[in-house]
């Protein structure tokens, strides 16, 4: 590890410490600071900031998320910065209620506690936080989970809602031919096995001080942070936001926890949902979830509209949501990684 130096983050008058050895996104995250964030990996440009003053160096990143000019111009990914001075940073993209919430990332030691069908290629993971480890989340973030045998990790978001005691952690996970981890679903991972995690991370979290009307939108494995966030708002007393949640699958066989949702809603006034079928031929909602969403929801840009789902689908729902005028500050998405290398 190298020297220690001072972050300064403006505007919203924040400072971490972080090592010449560490990016100043993990910084944040060792100190409890949670910055907006994506991949994590250099090829989004969600961490996105301004270089105010100091010298940093940064590894490898995507020109995508990074264009060459932008680095001449003195704009960072936070992900991929080290600091080698004190910096001062101005955030581009940060949500201060956040930032202020975060939780200190941390890695503990779990083992499975049980493997369970939902679909065809949906599995639900339950991990039981080991011996005394305590593991704290806010609903709609996620973990990394290392791969047995390897040094490679996979992303996925709890579904559960965090426990005062006996942490156990809840995964709905779409299983891929070849996929790294999904395939272990298949046989290896029985009842017993240790794996790692390490988090919480993520900004994919309910914002309880907005009064608008919320709807939510996921596909596949998506459905994850998305239940969880119903049963962070089932389980609050005096909720009075109405909320309605399309999601979209293939056909029939693909929708699952059909009987949770009408439970959770049952408990939600004015709640609704909507399942939206693109390959089937039903009485309910037909197409992509995202169309049917932007067509039956006339004041969009009066919501807070939460979208997690495959990277097709949330790419059409942020160019509906930007068609539909809806300001950048009431948009929150998880974009989950679908390719077999990383399921």
């Amino acid at each position: 590890m190298g020297d220690a130096h001072r972050i300064r983050f403006e505007p919203v008058d924040i400072e971490i410490e972080a090592d010449e050895g560490e990016t100043v996104l993990d910084a944040a995250f060792r100190q409890g600071v949670m910055l907006m964030h994506g991949c994590k990996e250099g090829q989004c440009s969600a961490c996105k900031s301004f270089l105010l003053d100091g010298d940093v160096q940064m590894g490898r990143y995507s020109t995508f998320a990074l264009a060459d000019y932008e680095s001449e111009e003195g704009y960072v990914l936070l992900c991929r910065s080290h600091a080698y001075s004190d910096l001062d940073v101005e955030l581009l993209n940060y949500d201060e209620d956040m930032i202020r919430a975060g939780l200190p990332v941390v890695t503990v030691d779990t083992e499975v506690a049980a493997v369970e069908e939902l679909t065809h290629d949906i599995s639900l993971l339950r991990l039981a936080v080991s011996g005394d480890d305590e593991f704290k989340f806010h609903p709609g973030q996620y973990v990394d989970v290392a791969i047995p045998g390897c040094e490679e990790h996979r992303s996925f978001s709890m579904a559960n809602l965090p426990r005062a005691s006996g942490s156990e952690l809840e995964f709905v996970i779409k299983r891929y031919p070849g996929g790294r981890f999904s395939g272990l679903l298949e046989g290896e991972l029985r009842p017993g096995v240790p794996l790692s995690i390490t988090g919480p991370y993520g900004t994919f979290t309910l914002r309880a001080s907005s009064d608008r009307r919320i709807v939510l939108l996921a596909g596949g494995a998506g459905m994850a942070p998305i239940l969880a966030l119903l049963r962070q708002i089932a389980a609050k007393d005096d909720f009075d936001r109405e909320v309605v949640f399309y999601y979209g699958a293939r056909t029939e066989r693909d929708l699952f926890l059909l009987d949770e949702i009408a439970e959770l809603g049952g408990r939600i006034p004015g709640f609704s949902f909507v399942p939206v079928l693109s390959d089937a031929e039903w009485s309910g909602a037909r197409g992509m979830v995202t169309a049917v969403a932007a067509e039956r929801e006339a004041a969009l840009a009066d919501c807070d509209v939460y979208l997690c789902g495959p990277p097709p689908m949330i790419d059409a729902g942020l160019a509906a949501l930007e068609e539909r005028a809806v300001p950048q500050e009431q948009i929150f998405y998880d974009k989950f990684t679908v390719s077999a290398e990383a399921g």
